[in-house]
């Protein structure tokens, strides 16, 4: 993915800078530059949030979301595999890289989160290597346009498959920085952690088979505005334990006790530093392809 937005960059910055070459690429530079400080430019889908722990007094803080029924494309790859494998094969599907492999060539707006997870393949799934073999998961969430399976185009690739996922809450843990795997799992392990603390009745071995890692940025974004969320999903008497344990204490805080929204405050962050960047550095490469075009004009009288 590196290299395909390298070249993409590249053949931007090698035409010339014509009036009708700076109207057609600064959309796309000024996409970049926000995705590389942190601007959330895709769709993702909208969510409650039923209750948030960000009191002081809290280890890991999480929020209590829940989703509506969604659809994902999914494709299954071994913890031996890049994870660049199973991303350009989904990449493929929704057509980022050409013509989408769907039947029908239709491309599909790309979304966020992308998710990803581990899971047993059990002793009855035939497997090349061995059976009860780790594997992961990643999936692309599809836009919401597509609410039923009669909308979605079949994919081309076999091993790209279609998933409905049901309504589902679970808890939420956000955080900046690096995709390091050992991070991951450090996090859902606090994640859990907290959760016993207040009280969810949860196992260690559940939260090792079901966490899921969420990314919503490309991985040019620096680190420092990276949005990441580790997700574990929690049934409906854990969630109503814990509105009905701490629901007093959240209204205290929020004033409310549901709330609607899309994107939290880490990426306001973004948008500030990006919009300011995103302008200075156009406006220096066009000032500077200006003068460097009258200079060559005048050295030819």
């Amino acid at each position: 993915m590196h290299d395909v937005l390298a070249g993409h960059c590249g053949s931007t910055f090698q035409h010339g800078f014509s009036g009708a070459d700076v109207e057609t690429t600064t959309p796309a530079l000024v996409v970049t530059m926000s995705s590389i400080l942190g601007k959330q430019t895709v769709e993702e889908p909208p969510f409650d949030v039923l209750l948030e722990r960000k009191q002081a007094n809290v280890d890991t803080s999480y929020e209590l979301r829940k989703y509506g029924k969604r659809f994902a494309a999914a494709c299954t790859y071994t913890s031996e595999n890049d994870m660049s494998v199973p991303f350009s094969t989904l990449a493929r599907y929704i057509g980022v890289f050409g013509p989408a492999q769907n039947q029908g060539g239709k491309k599909i707006s790309m979304t966020a989160p992308v998710v990803t997870s581990g899971t047993k393949i059990g002793m009855t799934v035939p497997v090349v290597t061995e059976s009860n073999e780790d594997r992961m998961v990643m999936k692309f969430m599809l836009p919401l346009e597509y609410d039923d399976l009669t909308k979605i185009p079949k994919p081309l690739d076999l091993s790209v498959r279609i998933e409905e996922i049901p309504s589902q809450t679970g808890a939420v843990h956000r955080y900046n920085g690096k995709w390091d795997e050992d991070r991951k799992r450090r996090i859902a392990e606090d994640l859990y952690q907290q959760l016993v603390n207040d009280g969810v009745n949860i196992t260690q071995d559940y939260v090792a088979d079901n966490w899921q890692f969420w990314g919503y940025n490309p991985p040019f974004t620096i680190p420092y505005f990276r949005r990441n969320e580790i997700w574990i999903e929690l049934n409906g008497a854990q969630v109503d334990d814990l509105v009905e344990h701490f629901s007093a204490e959240n209204d205290a805080n929020l004033g409310v006790t549901s709330i609607t929204t899309e994107v939290q405050p880490l990426s306001y962050v973004g948008v500030n530093v990006w919009s300011i960047g995103s302008m200075i550095f156009l406006g220096c490469l066009i000032t500077g392809h200006f003068i460097k075009s009258r200079r060559s004009r005048y050295s030819r009288v």
